[in-house]
């Protein structure tokens, strides 16, 4: 074979190649925008499916809102439209039962549970006590800041 048909054949095998490779480079970015493509679509599906399940979530609250609703304008009318029966008390018992507004501080905050070892009451203090402890907290606080500017 002659060197100058051999150099055609190469040419012609190269331009081939170029032809290829511009074919698959072109195939490739094809697929890679389908990719791009397929991916935004598989975001728009999740984020669609999210909106619902939030939806859903929204209206069963909505729905539970307007039953509680519906329940409270229940409660509220019943005593407006029942009167209130008295309690008569007897001569016997003078002392009235005390009501929850009554009922003593050491009840209320007991524990339900049986105490293991140590036992704790709570009793509670009047607002003027508690003034005073209030204003002794924050003297160490001032003194300790005229200090600290001392310093400095």
């Amino acid at each position: 074979m002659s060197t100058s048909k051999e150099l055609e054949e190469l040419q012609n095998k190269r331009a081939k190649l170029e032809e290829e490779s511009t074919s698959l480079k072109e195939d490739q970015q094809n697929l890679e925008e389908r990719i791009k493509v397929l991916e935004e679509k598989i975001a728009v599906e999740d984020l669609k499916n999210n909106n619902k399940t939030t939806r859903d979530a929204i209206s069963n609250l909505e729905s539970k809102i307007n039953e509680l609703e519906e329940r409270l304008r229940k409660t509220s009318q019943m005593p407006e439209t029942a009167e209130p029966t008295k309690e008569v008390v007897s001569e016997w018992n003078e002392t009235p039962e005390p009501t929850e507004e009554e009922a003593p501080e050491a009840e209320k905050t007991m524990p339900e549970e049986p105490p293991e070892e140590e036992t704790v009451t709570v009793t509670a203090l009047e607002d003027s006590v508690i003034a005073p402890q209030e204003e002794a907290s924050e003297s160490p606080k001032k003194t300790s800041e005229k200090k600290k500017r001392k310093f400095f």
